[in-house]
């Protein structure tokens, strides 16, 4: 299967968190999108790793994604490496993604910003034709991702664009919610932690409608590029 789009979070939730609705967007206008998720999110102080897992799957469903893939790296511990870029290398050259979409460049979470760099690693690294892969025992024909985008997670970043997710916003609440282990429930007798405030779920939309307001929608989600962004012309930016 070719992937118009790959998302890749380091935990599950990291990508329905920040670029749910622009995965909403763009499968409603025909596009085929996937998820990878490098761990399982197995250090979180809340739930864990096989439930987190089923909350993820349960998650790809609402979204309608074409596929959802866990690398199993080790939570808080992979590194901007070699094994740790060819295992995404792999996947890349699998799904032939078009655009992939990766952790914010900087986070409270190190392993997010950590993860935005291995990522974006691995998608040039991708291209070379002398960094060998395989998949079922045969060697992967190259690619390298048209563009790599980096969406906006926990702390402020000053987007380089933002896309209106007005229409999706209810789905994109939805597909977060499908993490129940992690948020607020007045029943539970685990942990608090800084998104299972009684109050996350209204900064989540604050932040959409804070993004969205600099185009004239309700909603946007926002995000950084490290190269220039190229236009066909002035019409189309809003």
């Amino acid at each position: 299967m070719k992937l118009d789009i790959l998302a890749i979070g380091v935990h599950p939730d990291d990508v329905e968190l920040s670029a749910s609705g622009t995965i909403l967007k763009h499968i409603a206008l025909g596009k085929t999108v996937g998820i990878l998720d490098l761990t399982r999110g197995e250090l979180g102080t809340r739930g864990n790793a096989e439930l987190r897992t089923e909350e993820a799957n349960r998650s790809a469903k609402i979204l309608g994604l074409s596929l959802r893939e866990q690398l199993h790296m080790a939570d808080g511990f992979f590194e901007n490496n070699e094994a740790h870029q060819k295992q995404i290398i792999q996947i890349i050259r699998k799904y032939q993604p078009e655009i992939v979409l990766c952790t914010a460049i900087s986070d409270r979470h190190p392993d997010h910003g950590r993860a935005a760099k291995l990522a974006a690693d691995a998608c040039f690294y991708s291209g070379l034709v002398k960094v060998e892969t395989k998949d079922e025992g045969k060697v992967q024909s190259v690619w390298r991702p048209k563009a790599v985008y980096h969406y906006i997670q926990d702390q402020f970043i000053k987007p380089d664009f933002v896309i209106d997710i007005t229409a999706h916003m209810d789905k994109k609440m939805e597909s977060i919610m499908a993490f129940s282990s992690q948020f607020f429930d007045p029943n539970s007798r685990e942990p608090e932690t800084p998104i299972s405030s009684k109050n996350f779920m209204e900064n989540v939309k604050a932040k959409a409608a804070l993004f969205g307001r600099a185009i004239n929608c309700d909603y946007a989600e926002g995000f950084t590029v490290n190269r220039y962004i190229g236009v066909e012309n002035l019409f189309d930016l809003r």
